[in-house]
Order: structure tokens, then sequence, then C-alpha cells
């Protein structure tokens, strides 16, 4: 014989409206009446005062002075429990009740009830337990419904955002926190509620806060979703840690950071500077030692030609052979003194300091007029010269008598080295670059050539692989200062025995482009 099925919802009828009917009728019609099955109908004791009877009353709920009238089907009850101990209405209601009504006795209901209320009481306990917990932690604890509604909040963040309890629970989050009457906008808030909508998960986020006294301060927001089982989202926890101070006290490290990197950098460019005045004081000896060296030797060479031409003269008339070795003496002194002169150019450029006047410079005039001042020299040397100057060369801005310097001082390096090698040829060339805005001026010589490991270094000051009494190690030195405050670029090949050839390339202007300045290359 199949089971008889039972209802959807069972219709409950209590006998009896003392204490405990008051107790059962409380939390089961209020606290889990959404959650239960069942339904509590009617109320039956022969005093109408009763607290159980009065508490029906008030919620609805049918109250009965007779019990037997539960019997009737037009109540359509299912079950009748007991409420009282009296053991003769339970023997009444065992013989009469139809067999349709079940029966709860009231011994067994205070056995359940005690056990319900045992566990309830530890529930609670541990409740407070966790809630005492909670409210001790500094950190703000919100629990959120998906439509942004506050369902529970800790005690630090009423006391710190100075809001009752009453004046959140139930309210939206932008209500509370921005003061607003309608959600966020998007793109001006990034909402960590709707990011872990969208991603599906957890998510943190630095945000500024305005406290209701105007007080701004930074918090550090972290949300934690609650699935359902069909993957919604039941609930968010809404944890948030207020990082002012950290923010303080990092800004303040920061700040303490920079004025010691500040302070730092002050020092070193003290040192830095105490180092430049000591390597500054250290090369003026090195080339005060050098320079009246090497001019002394041409200096002492002419006085001796003068002394030697006037005893001479003192001696009595000259023959054509004396008028002879007096113009190899003039010619003697005259290079002696080109030589002098060198030197000095030399060291007043490189000791130059003041700021150079630019003008528009037409190199191959400049080039030319190097040629004339040294056609002399390059005779003597036995040098001869061939030019290719491009005539729509552009002009460059610079300084004309630093450019003159530099020219002067590579075409005297190219006289030297083809006098070194027996004579020979040096050609001359200037280039246009229309592409990289600059031009360039070639020099190359037939000259005895320099060895690879010296190329490395020729433009550094006091380096020379000149004899003794030829040079001080200056003038390529000077020519990459030059070339370097123009904005401009130095190179060489050279070859041992078969020459060399630099080649200055120089901006048309040098504000708008820096070419970079190459020490030295070989081929």
């Amino acid at each position: 014989m199949m089971a008889k099925k039972l209802p959807r919802i069972i219709n409950i009828a209590l006998v009896g409206g003392g204490r405990f009917c008051k107790e059962f009728l409380k939390k089961s019609t209020l606290d889990y009446r959404k959650e239960i099955a069942a339904k509590i109908v009617a109320v039956a004791d022969p005093d109408p005062q009763a607290p159980g009877v009065q508490l029906a009353r008030d919620l609805g709920i049918k109250t009965e002075t007779d019990y037997t009238t539960f019997y009737d089907p037009g109540y359509n009850i299912h079950l009748i429990i007991l409420m009282t101990p009296e053991s003769e209405t339970l023997e009444d209601i065992l013989a009469n009740k139809p067999g349709n009504i079940r029966l709860l006795s009231f011994q067994t209901f205070e056995i359940l009830w005690t056990a319900i209320g045992l566990e309830e009481r530890k529930l609670r306990e541990r409740t407070e337990e966790i809630e005492t917990i909670i409210d001790g932690i500094q950190d703000f604890i919100l629990v959120m419904k998906p439509s942004m509604e506050v369902i529970e909040v800790n005690q630090s963040f009423l006391t710190k955002m100075g809001y009752e309890r009453e004046e959140v629970i139930g309210r939206k989050c932008h209500e509370i926190y921005r003061k607003l009457d309608h959600p966020c906008e998007s793109n001006l808030v990034d909402c960590p509620l709707q990011d872990v909508i969208r991603n599906k998960r957890q998510c943190r986020q630095v945000q500024t806060r305005l406290l209701p006294n105007g007080e701004t301060r930074y918090y550090e927001v972290n949300i934690y979703p609650i699935w359902e089982k069909d993957g919604k989202i039941s609930k968010f926890i809404h944890i948030s840690r207020d990082i002012t101070q950290h923010k303080q006290e990092e800004a303040e490290i920061t700040g303490r950071l920079e004025q010691m990197v500040e302070e730092r950098t002050r020092q070193l460019r003290e040192t830095h500077a105490k180092l430049l005045h000591q390597d500054k004081m250290a090369s003026l000896g090195k080339l005060s030692a050098s320079v009246v060296h090497e001019i002394n030797n041409p200096i002492a060479g002419i006085l001796n030609l003068i002394m030697l031409m006037k005893r001479m003269i003192e001696e009595g008339a000259l023959a054509p052979k004396d008028i002879e070795r007096f113009n190899q003496y003039l010619v003697l002194m005259e290079t002696e003194t080109r030589r002098t002169s060198r030197i000095v150019s030399n060291l007043l450029a490189f000791s130059r300091q003041s700021k150079m006047e630019r003008k528009q410079v037409d190199l191959n005039q400049l080039i030319e007029k190097t040629i004339f001042l040294n056609s002399n020299l390059l005779k003597i040397d036995g040098a001869k010269i061939q030019t290719k100057l491009d005539q729509d060369l552009p002009k460059v801005l610079g300084s004309e008598d630093q450019l003159l310097q530099v020219f002067m001082n590579v075409i005297s390096n190219a006289a030297e080295a083809i006098e070194a090698a027996g004579g020979g040829l040096l050609s001359i060339a200037t280039i246009p670059q229309p592409q990289q805005g600059a031009v360039t001026a070639e020099f190359k010589d037939t000259g005895i050539g320099i060895p690879k490991e010296n190329l490395a270094s020729i433009f550094e000051p006091f380096y020379t692989t000149k004899k003794k009494g030829k040079g001080v190690g200056l003038g390529l030195s000077v020519v990459y200062g030059i070339i370097e405050e123009h904005s401009g670029s130095i190179s060489v090949d050279s070859t041992v025995g078969q020459g060399t050839t630099f080649r200055i390339q120089l901006p048309i202007n040098p504000d708008k482009q820096k070419i970079n300045v190459h020490r030295g290359s070989h081929g």
C-alpha cells in the first residue's frame, strides 16, 4: 500500500496557550517562518488571556477555547502539538482526533524544544563571540548584497566614520561613502564591487574617502564574494583598512630620502669641484714645466742666431757667402718663431673658457685662408696642396676664430707628417651632407702615418708622439674641444707609412642637432 503523500505546507494547531506556546510562536512565526514548510493556523486554550493566546491574536492566528474544533475538516489541520503537560488532554485527543491528524505530545515537544534551546544558546554565544572579535578589529567590515545594500557592519566602521548602526544598515554603499542618491558613475569611480562581479574574483584597491568631518583618508579595500550553489553572488564581504598614516609615513620617508639625495648630490658636486681644481692645478704644473721648456728652446735658438749674426757683422764686411748664411739663419728664426706662436696659441685656446660668439662661417673661405697663412710652412715641409671644395657648401653656425684654430692645427700636423716622410701631398675636400644637416671637411695626407696603438690617445691633453722640442701635445686636444663645443665630430683613419685622414663633421645648426664626437678610428 502506497504511503499517503504529505501536503506541501503542514498546518499546525497548538493546544495550550502558556509560556511554551508564546516562545514557540515567537520563534516559529518570526525567525523561521520563511524557511520552514509549516504554518501555525490556530491556538486553543480555555483561558482567552493566556500569554500564548494573546500573542496569537496579535499575529492574526485564530484562537479557540475548545481544541476539539480542530477536528473540523474546515481547519484542515495536519498536526496538533500539545503545549500543556496534562495527561488527560493527551488521552482525550488520542481517543477522539481523526486519523488524518497527527499528534506531538508535550513530553516529546519539551525534549525537542529544550535541545533546540541549548543549541540556540550555544549558537548565540558563539555569534556574540564572533561579533565581539569583529567589532574589535580596527579594519572596516561590511556585508553587502549584490544590490549594494549594507546588511551588516562592525563597530570600528561606525566609530571611525561617525555613523549610528541604523544610519548604515539597509542603505546603499554609495549613499554612505559618497553621499550620492544614485550609483557611482563607472567613468569616474572604479567600483570594486562591480569589478568583482565583472571578473568573478576577489578585488583589491586603494581608495580615497572623505569622512563626514571633511577629512580625507586613504583606504586599502578588499572585496570577497560569497557564492551561491548556482554560481551567483549572494553577498560581498567588504573589508577596508585605513592606510592614511602609512601613506603619510611613506611620504615623509620619500621626502627625507629626497633631502638626503639632494644633500649627497651637493656634497658630490663640492667634492667634484675640489677634484677638478686639484686636477687643474696638477695640469697647470705639468703644463707650465712643458711650456717653459718648449718656449725656451726656440727662443734660445733664435737668440744664438741673432748673436751669431751680430758677431759676423762686427767682424767686417759681409761676403756673398755670409749673406746666404744670413738667409738660412732668418729662415730658421722664422720657423722657431712660428713654433713659439703655435705653442702660445694652443695654450690660449686650451685654457679659453669664455663663451664663443657664433656667426655664419664659410668653411671654404676659412680653409683657403688657413692654407695661405701656412703657405710658407707647407713649402718648407715639402707639402703640395690639392683642394676639392664644394662650391654649394652651406655655411655653418660657429666661431670663425676657433674653427680657424682647428684647421691651423690639422694642416700644421699634416705638414709635419709629410716633412717626416720626405715630402708628399695634402688633399683637402669639403662635402655637403644635407640629409644629416651637416658638412664635412676632409684632410688627407701622405705622411708617415700614426701607429695603431696611438690612435686612441691622440686627442688627450699633453699626449704627443713628436720628438722632443716639437710640441707639448695640446694641438689635437684643442681641436677636439672646439669641435665638441660646435656639437660636431672628428675621426681619424691612419696607416703607418701611407698617411692619415682627418674628417671633421659640423652641423649646419648645432642648436637643432647634436653629432656624436668620435675620439678616433683607424683603417
